[in-house]
């Protein structure tokens, strides 16, 4: 989860997300605009933008609820126990406390178990119920000044990590506006909507909900192009903005728990100046905002051929069994004057592999990704 991952746009982290006021049934994702729209003062998307960037927050806790409607096919669910894939598909709940940036927990509870990582100082918890396992690691000095570093990929767990990512988008290529104020999660909101100019992406509008008095995202959306209906959402049902009592944040080990002692070292991160991860020369991106497009070298199987086989004991820890020609051979076959390869396609993003061994994705038209190929 990247719910722990510092905050460069803005300058506060929104803890992530809770299920408790969702336990029973869970909260339908029709329900975040259900409410009356309220009556607001005039606000400029310039300001919308400033009160994000120059807010405040001490404490909060709440609960978040999480949708993916991206139009996947049936073969996400060929690679077991991957977060991301998990993720990008259904509706999922989360838990949320934040008080301050050195105290932050997030459990993502489903119906096969709960998830928690906890940051209390310097010690990073993770925790799961299904094999009560546990991890920690203590953070150095530099490391503790900063969020914890991140337990797994996955899309934004919430609206704050949402806003982020998609502020950082903002340029010539984003048209920046105003929409409609709403009631989330019993608060009043105005809605900042950016909207891509290039006509290669397939995003069609992102809407972020922002608290009209405490200037925190409260629900962020994504409209793919060609529908009025978002295909990734994520949103505070309810929230609190008090301060946590501490001893929300002190991981205490259930009975018979196995814990394991970990790095807390980060990932190589990318270079100022640079299109690729630093350490990481066989990953590129190429072109520049909604149009970009990552390239990078495959060490799998392409086109149906399977990966070079290694002894059972250089499996990496944790790597899930997966049948690679089956995976493949569940995507569209392609072929142009680029070469040939294996299609992915969703409302939200496309991806290639190519036959001569690369992998290229984006948020754009398979033709963009073509294009790439070509060049």
């Amino acid at each position: 989860m990247s719910v722990l991952r510092s905050r460069p746009v803005l300058r506060w982290l929104v803890p992530a997300t809770a299920a408790v006021a969702v336990i029973g049934g869970g909260a339908a994702i029709g329900t975040f605009a259900a409410e009356a729209e309220p009556s607001l003062p005039p606000r400029t998307a310039a300001q919308l933008l400033v009160d994000l960037q120059t807010s405040r927050l001490e404490g909060l806790s709440g609960t978040v609820v999480q949708r993916a409607d991206l139009g996947l096919p049936p073969l996400v669910g060929l690679v077991p126990g991957n977060d991301l894939t998990t993720l990008l598909t259904g509706t999922h709940t989360l838990r949320v406390w934040y008080s301050g940036p050195e105290r932050q927990r997030v459990a993502l509870l489903d119906t096969l178990g709960e998830r928690d990582i906890i940051r209390n100082g310097r010690d990073v918890w993770t925790w799961e119920s299904r094999g009560n396992t546990a991890k920690h690691a203590t953070l150095g000095d530099v490391m503790a000044e900063k969020p914890a570093p991140e337990a797994a990929p996955s899309l934004p767990a919430t609206p704050q990590e949402a806003a982020d990512l998609a502020l950082r988008a903002i340029d010539p290529s984003t048209e920046v506006s105003v929409g409609r104020s709403a009631t989330v999660a019993g608060r009043d909101a105005y809605e900042l909507v950016l909207q891509p100019r290039d006509k290669d992406s397939l995003v069609h509008q992102l809407r972020i909900a922002i608290d009209a008095k405490q200037h925190v995202p409260l629900r962020f959306e994504v409209l793919a192009t060609g529908s009025d209906q978002p295909a990734f959402e994520v949103a505070f049902t309810q929230v609190d903005y008090r301060r946590p009592d501490a001893d929300q944040f002190t991981f205490n080990p259930p009975p018979g728990v196995t814990v394991t002692e970990e790095s807390a070292e980060r990932p190589p991160a990318v270079r100022p100046g640079h299109s690729e991860p630093a350490g990481d020369p066989q990953v590129r991106a190429v072109g520049t905002g909604w149009a970009t497009v990552l390239v990078a070298r495959l060490d799998g199987a392409v086109g149906g051929r399977p990966a070079v086989e290694k002894p059972a004991g250089d499996k990496p820890v944790g790597t899930p069994d997966v049948d690679v020609s089956k995976l493949l051979g569940g995507l569209e076959a392609v072929k142009g004057d680029w070469g040939s390869g294996r299609l992915l396609t969703s409302k939200l993003f496309s991806v290639l592999l190519t036959d001569d061994g690369r992998l290229l994705a984006g948020a754009v038209t398979p033709e963009r990704l073509y294009q790439v190929a070509r060049g």
